[in-house]
């Protein structure tokens, strides 16, 4: 009852620190053009992690990488649930690539526009050509860059596949990859299926066990591979291997 009480507390004071941090946010997204450069994209990682605050979540990271991670990256993480939209910002200095939904998001979208974020219709064939060059002029620009190579939420188990895209993208710039497993331990409450963004938040916040691990592993190095199809078995083997381990 106690352990109850002082975590809705906590969520409380998350959510008027992140009202307090949204107001002066959506306010600068209204100033002209979308990415409003990287005091922006500072502030919006203080305000992803009020987020994760305000939704309760107990967010860790688990550096399982034996090697420093490199300072440019591509990182890619699985997909379970609409928190990573906020999970990986709040603890990678990253551009992140959404689906084209988010932008119409209230708030949210705008704000993400303003911080940097890249959107893609999965659909479109042209608009993934379109999110490959922005990818690749943003690493240019020296940023870092995360997606996710299911393509989306696929279920609470690793998809049968990868898409080639992001290693591809590797292999032509040199940049490595940095893999990020995500394991929600309340699993249901988490995964994001036919429920609307706020049913989902809503179910994040009610649940009872609210430790979300993400494990950074050692970035992969793409002159170890030839062609993409290689390189993302390769990959798409370790999430699987990383499934087993921390899942089954």
């Amino acid at each position: 009852m106690i352990k109850g009480a002082v975590r809705l507390l906590w969520m409380l004071l998350g959510w008027i620190e992140l009202t307090l941090l949204t107001i002066p946010l959506y306010l600068l997204s209204l100033l002209p053009g979308e990415r409003k450069g990287p005091w922006y994209t500072r502030a919006f990682r203080i305000w992803c992690r009020a987020f994760v605050h305000a939704l309760g979540v107990d967010l860790r990271l688990h550096q399982k990488n034996l090697h420093p991670l490199p300072d440019h990256f591509l990182l890619i993480a699985n997909h379970p649930s609409a928190f990573e939209d906020i999970g990986i910002p709040a603890l990678f200095d990253v551009d992140s690539l959404a689906k084209i939904e988010v932008r119409d998001w209230w708030l949210v979208g705008r704000i993400s526009v303003a911080a940097g974020t890249m959107f893609v219709d999965r659909e479109s064939r042209l608009s993934r050509g379109q999110a490959v060059k922005s990818i690749e002029n943003r690493l240019a620009e020296g940023r870092n860059v995360s997606l996710y190579p299911e393509g989306g939420v696929k279920g609470k188990r690793i998809h049968d596949r990868f898409f080639h895209g992001v290693f591809d993208i590797s292999l032509r710039t040199g940049i490595p990859i940095v893999p990020v497993f995500i394991h929600y331990e309340s699993q249901e409450d988490f995964y994001w299926s036919r429920q609307n963004l706020p049913e989902k938040l809503f179910q994040i916040m009610r649940t009872a066990n609210n430790r979300a691990n993400y494990y950074v592993y050692d970035a992969i190095d793409p002159r170890g591979f030839t062609d993409k199809q290689s390189y993302n078995l390769a990959v798409h083997n370790r999430y699987l291997a990383w499934q087993e381990r921390y899942l089954e």
